[in-house]
């Protein structure tokens, strides 16, 4: 077996208990817009932080940057918030969280390529963290939140993109508002808000004020 240690290891393999390096964290660190280390390849609730994530994905421009005007990853996070199911408001907020650490990936290249599926398992066990420290109801993305996503996504064609001569897949009626893209500034404060109403009865004060999400999720394996 081959511990997910390894730098050689499949993206889905287990941590070998006997593995002499096991303990130690995998791979390198980056540094955090709070200034927290924070290890992609070997995540942990304690270095995702909200206000990392929502300033981010306000940075990050949705089409790997082909858009007519810049649209961040966090205006269509919130966007998607509110077209989804309202309990799966939350779901569909972080939907794209990863990304505040990994970036965007073109779907082409995800989908369909070996380094794709690499990324799929990084962003996978990034995304159960994420689950684990905000409290998510469930692992695996809600249905509601997997239909709004492909809404926002043919609002955003019709509202952002220029014409193309060949169809896209995705089918789905586009929102009947037309999408202003929110500057970076904007669009991190307004990722804030929403998270902050979505979580209100759920969040306490430490010590030093700052706002704790209470959890009682517990980490699951996949398969």
């Amino acid at each position: 077996m081959m511990c997910l240690c390894n730098p050689h290891a499949e993206p889905d393999a287990p941590r070998e208990p006997n593995c002499p390096v096991h303990g130690q964290r995998v791979g390198d660190w980056i540094q955090t817009y709070t200034g927290l280390v924070m290890y992609p390849l070997d995540p942990r609730p304690e270095e995702i932080c909200i206000e990392d994530i929502a300033h981010a994905l306000s940075n990050l421009c949705r089409f790997t940057g082909h858009c007519r005007e810049f649209y961040s990853v966090a205006d269509h996070s919130v966007r998607v918030s509110y077209a989804c199911d309202p309990q799966d408001a939350l779901w569909g907020l972080l939907h794209d969280a990863p990304e505040a650490y990994l970036a965007d990936m073109s779907r082409p290249i995800k989908r369909y390529s070996p380094f794709g599926q690499i990324y799929k398992g990084v962003e996978d066990r990034l995304m159960n963290q994420i689950v684990i420290k905000f409290g998510l109801s469930q692992f695996g993305t809600p249905a509601s939140v997997i239909e709004a996503d492909t809404v926002l996504l043919m609002t955003e064609k019709r509202d952002l993109m220029h014409g193309c001569n060949k169809p896209w897949e995705d089918t789905a009626q586009p929102l009947k508002a037309v999408i202003e893209p929110l500057p970076p500034s904007h669009a991190r404060l307004n990722f804030m808000r929403r998270f902050r109403q979505l979580t209100a009865s759920t969040r306490t004060s430490d010590p030093n004020g700052r706002d704790i999400q209470n959890s009682n999720k517990k980490e699951v394996t996949n398969g």
